[in-house]
């Protein structure tokens, strides 16, 4: 189950759909950072990054980077007309505060009660778990979009995760390569199917239990 760009950007346009206009909006790094690029021009929202920006803009044209201007990954960023800038304390205070509606993650493992690993492989280096944590549990919204299955075809979502957590029953909706999952007090339930994939292939991919509905909405681009 390779991961093409096409695909990567399947998965973005697909949890770009959860966004409304007027939400403060928080996205980590890899696949979530490609959220921004699907958004209608009608849909205004405001980008948070810990670092302390709100008001992201789209990634600046090459050459005309601000070295002073970046998001939390880094990366050169541009700013909308009302952005504000603050310290690391004031925007870790707006995710603590509730004031984020929506934070779209990464995952290498989701349980079936929502449970979240995403921030540390043991004995493999990672630069820290950055803001994951407050923003697993405390945006209003929490997306992950990650693969079905790890590189090695196993399951990455899970009756009970095996890696380190970040937080606990805090995941909302999950968006794979093959499918959307949504995480409830019953247990986790499939929405929607990635073609060309079927009900049974994201059965026999995820390692727990999934109630299927009546009616699951294939997904074709």
């Amino acid at each position: 189950m390779g991961m093409g760009i096409n695909i990567r950007e399947r998965m973005a346009k697909r949890a770009a759909l959860e966004i409304e206009s007027g939400m403060i909006v928080n996205l980590g790094i890899g696949i979530p950072s490609l959220v921004a690029n699907y958004l209608p021009d009608t849909c205004h929202v405001m980008f948070h990054a810990e670092n302390g920006i709100l008001g992201i803009g789209k990634a600046p044209e090459k050459g005309k980077e601000d070295p002073t201007l970046c998001n939390a990954a880094g990366f050169p960023v541009t700013t909308v007309p009302g952005a504000s800038y603050f310290d690391s304390s004031i925007a870790f205070g707006m995710i603590r505060s509730g004031y984020v509606d929506i934070t779209i993650l990464g995952g290498l493992e989701v349980s079936e009660s929502g449970d979240l690993a995403n921030w540390i492989v043991p004995n493999k280096r990672v630069p820290g778990i950055g803001g994951a944590m407050e923003l697993a549990k405390k945006a209003k919204k929490v997306i992950v979009v990650m693969n079905h299955t790890n590189k090695d075809g196993q399951a990455k979502i899970v009756t009970n995760c095996l890696l380190p957590l970040t937080a606990k029953q805090c995941v909302d909706i999950i968006i794979t390569d093959m499918a959307v999952i949504e995480v409830s007090n019953d247990g986790l339930i499939l929405q929607e199917v990635m073609l060309p994939y079927c009900i049974e292939d994201v059965i026999q991919a995820t390692g727990a239990p999934l109630f299927i509905p009546d009616q699951v909405k294939f997904v074709t681009e």
